[in-house]
């Protein structure tokens, strides 16, 4: 089984840029399709961006488009979140979650049994 860990979190001020890091240990990373996921106060966990194991295909939500690019490394590992002209809206924890193989529905949260403890991203106005 894979376990999952996020790093590179912090505190931004907006307009700028954060890359987030999922490093996975256990199991064969590049058998796991991986989504980002965040869940601000108050709110649900809303899906932010996916890549299937072999990262030929991506998709992201409407709020991050064009602003939001995931990546992954499969020798190393790892999957980017990487995250430029942030806004106070983007403020949330950010989580990564991993499922084997193949994923029907990415943007649902139950698709996933794997998750990382997540990284919190806080931009100021």
């Amino acid at each position: 089984q894979v376990q999952l860990a996020e790093s590179g979190g912090g505190l931004v001020q907006a307009g700028g840029s954060l890359r987030l890091s999922c490093a996975a240990s256990g199991g064969t990373f590049g058998d796991y399709a991986v989504s980002w996921f965040r869940q601000a106060p108050g709110k649900e966990r809303e899906f932010v961006a996916t890549i299937t194991k072999s990262g030929d295909s991506i998709d992201s939500a409407d709020s991050v488009k064009g602003r939001f690019i995931i990546s992954r490394d499969n020798a190393k590992n790892t999957v980017y979140l990487e995250m430029n002209n942030l806004t106070p809206e983007d403020t949330a924890v950010y989580y990564c979650a991993a499922a084997y193989y193949y994923v029907r529905r990415p943007r649902v949260t139950n698709s996933y049994y794997f998750w990382g403890q997540g990284t919190q991203v806080t931009v100021s106005s």
